[in-house]
């Protein structure tokens, strides 16, 4: 045994992952090959070293790659692309709220010309989002897919198309084997089709503390991840939610990551994060929370996603404007907050 992580707890109480010592060297082999890493390169790292990607990226990769970090106590994006400018910082890993964080400080291009290869995983991971990165940072921008369970399992490498690093969240990068299975049948479902994907390989963890925890996440030796994705025929994978982020309205599934990213499309939304809002009659209402045009109501929202060609069920009934989505100590968005929030915002009666 190597260590033990704790999960987020993003969707629930937190768990502890053990790792083994094998694991963890096998993905940072793994890794510094996948992101072409050198001594020449050097690493910015603002996540916890008691997160995985803390972990993996400011710990096992640099020391595989013999390449110096810079660490951050606090994610501050003006201090962020201060120290890339100083350290001539040419490797980042993180979810898209803190480049976001980095585009928006004044100045920033002439700071950031050292970005060689800047990786993002979660589901705020969009194509336009990749776009943008790739103008501002005139690097290498890439989607990677993990958790702490399983350290990033997919991604791209210099290799593929430029188009699949946009449009997909990658291809396994080593020995694990994905597959996308119904959720209630584990049956596996055609390519293209969405489901739950389920992992094999020998960076995960060999289980939780907690022995029940892992009987119910292991099904036949492959890890149930619990989120909704789709693998094409050529083994690129494309996630597109949480099965527990799915709202229920009136026997509809909806997927919170597809509302979200219709959103972020509007010329008016900076970033959206959408949960479900508890209704006595239909089961869950889509509430979205919104950083943007305060103009944008639940009135535009519904010309938005009309002129997009979307089922109106999937359009959000309760718009939430703030000026920042609360964040996990790891830059994820806080959905319980939110759900706790939106709760409790729901008129009576709902």
């Amino acid at each position: 045994m190597a260590v033990v992580l704790f999960t987020t707890g993003s969707t629930g109480h937190p768990k502890a992952v053990l790792h083994s010592n094998r694991g963890l060297a096998y993905k940072a082999l793994s890794m510094t090959t996948a992101h072409g890493l050198s001594s020449t390169d050097t690493a910015l790292m603002p996540s916890p070293l008691a997160h995985v990607s803390g972990l993996l990226n400011a710990v096992l990769v640099p020391g595989t790659a013999a390449m110096p970090v810079v660490l951050m106590e606090k994610w501050d994006p003006e201090l962020g692309v201060r120290l890339v400018g100083e350290h001539a910082v040419s490797f980042m890993i993180g979810p898209p709220t803190l480049f976001l964080g980095m585009m928006d400080v004044a100045g920033s291009r002439a700071h950031l010309k050292s970005l060689r290869v800047v990786s993002c995983g979660g589901m705020g991971v969009t194509p336009e989002f990749i776009d943008a990165a790739r103008q501002e940072f005139g690097a290498t921008v890439k989607r990677t897919y993990g958790s702490t369970e399983a350290p990033t399992i997919t991604t791209c490498t210099a290799g593929d198309g430029a188009d699949k690093a946009r449009d997909t969240d990658g291809h396994s990068v080593g020995d694990a084997v994905i597959r996308v299975v119904d959720p209630v049948s584990n049956r596996s479902v055609p390519a293209g089709e969405r489901g739950e994907v389920l992992l094999r390989g020998p960076e995960l963890f060999v289980g939780y503390a907690d022995e029940s925890q892992t009987r119910e996440a292991v099904r036949r030796g492959w890890f149930a991840t619990g989120d909704l994705g789709t693998l094409d025929d050529e083994g690129w994978l494309t996630i597109v939610g949480r099965v527990k982020d799915l709202i229920i309205r009136a026997g509809e599934n909806i997927a919170s990551a597809e509302v979200e990213r219709l959103l972020e499309l509007h010329p008016g939304v900076r970033q959206a994060v959408v949960v479900g809002c508890p209704d006595q009659r239909v089961g869950e209402r889509v509430a979205a929370f919104i950083v943007g045009d305060h103009h944008l109501d639940v009135e535009e929202c519904q010309r938005w996603f009309a002129a997009q060609g979307v089922a109106r069920f999937k359009t959000p009934e309760l718009v939430v404007h703030v000026e920042e989505i609360p964040l996990l100590g790891i830059g994820k968005p806080d959905r319980p907050a939110l759900r706790a929030r939106v709760a409790a915002l729901a008129p009576p009666g709902r």
